[in-house]
């Protein structure tokens, strides 16, 4: 079985995939309220597509345990999926291009830091949510509308997932 290895979550590595959310240099910080706050404003390119309208909820995911197997992969082809992490936990972050379903080579993983969300384009494959080392809330804006907007597909060989 290969193994998948995280690699550091940047914005310019993560691009293919959609837009990575953080209060950082790279983005644009406005002062706002008087001067008492700072909007890092427009961060990512949320689209409910047609038909769609954005919502917002939490979802709280358990801790996985590493090694963890990567066997399926899902997508949403009609609108974007933005996670923002509201604790101090790390997680994990399993990506493929959008396209035909993906095999374990075309796989790739990122370890998301504290105060980093991703915002995951149309029709990119990736894992449900991975959680470590404990119960792991986010913020999550997605799609809801009509049409069938999450395809799951296996990956077959599955792939070991791990921080070494």
């Amino acid at each position: 079985m290969n193994t998948l290895v995280p690699e550091a979550l940047t914005a310019a590595a993560f691009a293919p995939f959609g837009e990575v959310i953080a209060a950082d240099a790279a983005a644009q910080c406005l002062s706002i309220n008087a001067g008492n706050t700072a909007r890092y404003h427009d961060l990512a390119r949320l689209d409910a597509g047609p038909d769609g309208r954005l919502i917002v909820s939490i979802f709280r995911g358990q801790p996985r345990t590493l090694p963890f197997v990567v066997s399926m992969m899902e997508r949403h082809p009609l609108g974007s999926q933005a996670f923002m992490p509201l604790g101090q936990q790390p997680y994990l972050v399993v990506v493929a291009r959008p396209g035909p379903a993906p095999g374990a080579d075309d796989l790739r993983a990122f370890l998301a830091q504290p105060g980093q969300g991703v915002n995951y384009a149309p029709g990119v494959w990736h894992h449900p949510l991975l959680a470590l080392n404990a119960i792991g809330d986010f913020l999550v804006i997605d799609r809801s509308g009509p049409g069938d907007n999450c395809d799951e597909v296996g990956i077959d060989p599955a792939v070991r997932l791990s921080l070494d």
